[in-house]
């Protein structure tokens, strides 16, 4: 399948796409983390190859192997992804209508629609469900709930802002910029 577009992004998108209906393998297809992991690797490497155009002739092949070997679990996770997907439309569809106003307007003034607060909605695709409520059970980000937040201290937060390219010689001619930028002068 040769993909010509100008638009980088977009080729990239449709190999990914075109691989990933063919790749579709789930980790409890494997026996252990470790294969799922390597064919994850695999897979990946493949569609880089693809996209950076890297012998190209050779992984489509092993593509079309692929395919063909497997073609009855390829539709078979087919089938799953979408039964997951319809049931999931189905649930969100399903969900009962909020009945007290106070907690409806809050609700959609939230943006949260009519699940009720903090319950959780279905998924659209597996995973874990997403929180919904504002005072329900929230996640929590990686490493605990302070994680990323707390700096030692200011020689710390410092020598991190240098690593990142802030200084304050940038700020200030930012500032500097701005403030006479919106000088209109008649």
């Amino acid at each position: 399948m040769v993909i010509s577009s100008t638009n980088p992004q977009y080729k990239e998108i449709t190999i990914r796409r075109r691989i990933a209906s063919i790749f579709n393998k789930r980790e409890d297809d494997f026996s252990s983390l470790k294969d799922y992991n390597d064919y994850l690797e695999e897979v990946e490497d493949m569609t880089f190859d693809l996209i950076e155009g890297i012998d190209v002739a050779a992984i489509e092949a092993k593509i079309a192997k692929y395919q063909e070997e497997n073609s009855e679990q390829i539709m078979v996770n087919r089938a799953r992804k979408a039964e997951e997907l319809a049931a999931a439309m189905a649930a969100i569809k399903a969900q009962p209508a909020q009945t007290d106003n106070d907690d409806a307007s809050q609700n959609s003034q939230a943006g949260f629609g009519t699940v009720p607060q903090g319950q959780y909605a279905p998924t659209v695709a597996g995973g874990q469900p997403r929180p919904t409520g504002m005072m329900g059970p929230q996640p929590l980000p990686l490493g605990g709930s302070d994680a990323g937040y707390i700096v030692e201290n200011e020689e710390t937060f410092r020598r991190r802002a240098r690593a990142g390219g802030w200084s304050k010689e940038i700020s200030r001619k930012r500032a500097f910029e701005e403030a006479f930028g919106s000088i209109w002068v008649s």
